[in-house]
């Protein structure tokens, strides 16, 4: 089970792993082992709740494809193992995001003396300019 939140988590069956040969250089074993991970999640088919569904959608990120399916490739590590754990740990970075909703914002209007101080300095700046000017007979 990937935990998510205390009371979220998905079943390990949800989400497709395979190891893949890592890019880069390797040496003396970079053509025999595999140790990159590849990640697939099924949005649509998953466990997830609706709501958090639908915003996992919304996302605009470039891991999810869209048919629905969040793509992560772990190569950073030498061994299989730890390129699995990150893989599946940036899978719950990117559901715990959603989770979150956030804080509407609340439209404020800017204060008289901050109005008056920004008018006040586009009028020095003005004068400043004006004075750079050729003077004309």
């Amino acid at each position: 089970m990937l935990q998510i939140t205390k009371s979220l988590s998905i079943a390990l069956t949800e989400i497709e792993m395979t190891a893949i040969r890592s890019q880069g250089a390797g040496g003396q074993n970079v053509n025999k082992v595999a140790s990159a991970i590849h990640l697939r999640f099924d949005i649509g088919a998953s466990s997830l709740p609706d709501a958090y569904k639908k915003r996992l959608l919304n996302l605009n990120d470039r891991r999810i494809t869209k048919d629905g399916i969040v793509i992560i490739k772990a190569q950073s590590h030498r061994t299989q193992e730890q390129n699995r754990e990150e893989a599946l740990q940036r899978l719950q970075w990117l559901i715990s995001s959603v989770i979150t909703l956030p804080k509407p914002r609340r439209p404020t209007k800017p204060t008289y003396s901050s109005q008056r101080k920004r008018l006040d300095a586009k009028t020095k700046r003005s004068a400043v300019k004006a004075l750079r000017k050729s003077i004309d007979e």
